[in-house]
């Protein structure tokens, strides 16, 4: 049980990663970071506490428990499988726990290598972006045991709203996969819904007042219709970032022959807005795609 976690170390502090590990030390656990941009780990100790460290596997030793959160499966496999990577640090009976939306290859890969040194694995995407983040309301994935979710639980729950284990090692990110998918054509059938609206001469935030109530609302047209309105999107989850999601996505699909033409398309209309300098524009930028046209 959470009991037996003292010692936790994690690694990434981004703007996902900063405010959990802040979570965890404001709820008095003993955190130690490290972050590949140094001042980043130094900004948050002075914020903090705790203790930062020059490389991953300094920062897992003698950790009951390692929290990974990081970009991409490449560096997924630099802080853990790398020469100065935590599994080189962990000892037998700790836990491994992967935040980071990557693959599911890489998830069932770190699993094995776990396993071998006596250590558990969990994969355990999040969703809910930085403000779910900040606020401790994230929806967390996990793949992996059940004896190591249930040790590992209590602990996700003080920046999770929702934690579910969904399967063995690798159905997180399947998961996290399914996410990435709905919520590409939430965002894309949205934008399309106020386009329409502004050249018909509707009052935009009055038709998502009415039509919120129904069968048409989601979180992203609660969250995001009046910035899009406004043409504001210097802020959320960054186009670049949706689009190595989607293209796990995409690559997971053709491995299971499952067919995902609307991902497909969407990603596509996010190359657009790459290509318009907006790689770093939230999602909901498809919106100015569309208004470029007119």
């Amino acid at each position: 049980m959470s009991q037996t976690i003292k010692r936790i170390a994690f690694i990434g502090l981004g703007v996902m990663g900063h405010p959990m590990a802040g979570h965890l030390a404001r709820a008095g656990l003993e955190v130690h970071v490290y972050n590949r941009t140094t001042a980043k780990a130094e900004d948050w100790t002075e914020r903090y506490g705790g203790h930062h460290h020059p490389t991953p596997r300094q920062a897992a030793e003698q950790a009951d428990l390692v929290l990974l959160c990081v970009g991409n499966d490449d560096d997924v496999h630099e802080v853990a499988l790398g020469d100065d990577g935590v599994l080189h640090g962990m000892q037998a009976g700790s836990l491994l726990v992967d935040h980071t939306t990557a693959s599911a290859s890489l998830a069932e890969s770190l699993d094995t290598a776990c396993r071998e040194r006596g250590i558990g694995f969990l994969d355990a995407p999040v969703s809910g972006g930085q403000q779910g983040a900040e606020n401790g309301a994230l929806t967390i994935m996990c793949g992996g045991t059940e004896g190591d979710f249930a040790r590992v639980e209590p602990l996700l729950a003080h920046y999770a709203r929702a934690v579910n284990l969904m399967g063995p090692a690798g159905s997180g990110q399947l998961t996290k996969m399914v996410n990435q998918i709905c919520i590409a054509g939430l965002v894309q059938g949205l934008s399309e819904g106020l386009h329409f609206a502004e050249r018909a001469g509707l009052d935009q935030a009055r038709v998502v007042e009415v039509i919120s109530q129904g069968a048409a609302g989601s979180w992203q047209m609660e969250n995001r219709h009046r910035t899009m309105i406004d043409d504001e999107y210097e802020h959320g989850f960054a186009i670049d970032w949706m689009r190595k999601d989607l293209a796990i996505c995409l690559d997971q699909a053709r491995h299971l022959q499952a067919r995902l033409p609307v991902t497909a398309l969407v990603d596509q209309f996010y190359a657009d807005l790459q290509a318009m300098g907006g790689g770093r524009w939230d999602t909901s930028a498809l919106l100015r795609r569309l208004r470029a046209f007119d």
